[in-house]
């Protein structure tokens, strides 16, 4: 385990440390955690939790049970079961999942957005049934009040499928180009989706008409701001009933109320009202997804590489109720600190390497 700190916030990285290879025998195991100090302090929460070459979607069950993560290679899915803390089944697939969504509470019904235009739908014992949408993919949506799938990719049109029904539906005719990202709101169930022009389009799936459009692109843009063209829409995600977050291409982060508009460029963690920076962290490899473990403080990213980063972070949240013995191990750490990361570090701004010459 790994700790770092920045603005006086803990971060402890679970997954840091060596691992063991397999292939080692119990007795070697034992050996080697007595001679090294850094496999004696590697903790291992999920056994195996890593894919054979790359992680890009990791999600969470909404009863909290299952972490379910998909990668390469070859496409595949791998489900892990938080009261075993272990892998419960793994299932290979045709197509690399671009991304996926758990439709029940547990990982009896979820569908995967593949490449190549394929919907893959698997059901408890596995595979169920695959469709094509008419154009590439991007990401998709379930609105649950009326089983519609929306998916948005290379078109102005979002495709919609009824689940109930088995069949599409007259799809939404959008002003943009192609569609990148969308998101329904937890609450009141309107439906966003974030353009390659850099705005926002905002629909009522009851009557079919938007209802609103903001353009993030054009107010993104700023004196000192330095851009190759222009931004488009890369993340959307509802917070509540009337606030929402916005990431563009070129770093830009909106995190807009019903009142207000925060804009920051950053690549880091960040105060929702304030918009000061709260802490942040630099894995080893490049990040391609991130998940919050749901009313606490744990954070798990998937990465450009085999093993899925844990992270901790006291602050944010309580430890998850299959693995409370966290906080008592991180309490034991701050009456014992140690050393941490950042401890004979001083961050420096731009303006201070250019002083420095």
């Amino acid at each position: 385990m790994q700790v770092s700190s920045l603005n006086e916030v803990k971060i402890y990285s679970l997954s840091a440390g060596r691992s063991l290879p397999e292939w080692l025998s119990d007795r070697k195991k034992r050996a080697l955690q007595k001679k090294d100090v850094d496999i004696r302090r590697r903790i291992e929460l999920i056994q195996d939790f890593e894919m054979p070459t790359v992680s890009t979607k990791i999600k969470v069950s909404r009863d909290g049970q299952y972490i379910m993560a998909v990668g390469t290679y070859k496409p595949r899915v791998r489900c892990f079961d938080t009261y075993q803390l272990s892998q419960k089944f793994e299932r290979c697939l045709d197509s690399e999942v671009v991304t996926f969504e758990i439709l029940s509470d547990d990982y009896s019904k979820i569908v995967f957005l593949q490449c190549g235009r394929f919907v893959e739908f698997h059901s408890q014992h596995g595979h169920y049934y695959k469709t094509r949408i008419p154009k590439f993919g991007r990401d998709f949506s379930y609105h649950y009040p009326s089983c519609d799938l929306y998916f948005v990719g290379a078109s102005s049109e979002v495709y919609r499928l009824n689940l109930e029904q088995g069949r599409f539906l007259n799809s939404l005719q959008t002003e943009a180009s192609e569609s990148n990202v969308c998101d329904i709101n937890p609450v009141h169930f309107l439906f966003a989706m974030g353009t390659a022009e850099g705005k926002v389009e905002c629909w009522d799936p009851r009557t079919r008409n938007r209802v609103g459009l903001l353009d993030c692109a054009l107010s993104s843009v700023t004196a000192d701001t330095e851009i190759e063209g222009l931004p488009s829409i890369s993340a959307l995600k509802f917070d509540g009933a009337l606030n929402m977050a916005v990431g563009t291409s070129t770093g830009q982060v909106d995190l807009t109320s019903s009142t207000t508009v925060l804009r920051r460029s950053c690549s880091c963690n960040s105060q929702s009202k304030s918009g000061k920076i709260f802490t942040s962290m630099e894995p080893e490899h490049d990040i391609n997804d991130v998940c919050l473990y749901p009313n606490s403080g744990m954070l798990m990213t998937a990465n450009e590489a085999p093993k899925m980063n844990i992270y901790y972070i006291p602050v944010l949240g309580p430890a998850p109720k299959w693995c409370s013995f966290l906080d008592n191990l991180t309490e034991e750490l701050e009456e014992n600190p140690e050393s941490t990361v950042y401890d004979d570090y001083k961050f420096v701004t731009r303006k201070d390497l250019e002083n420095l010459g």
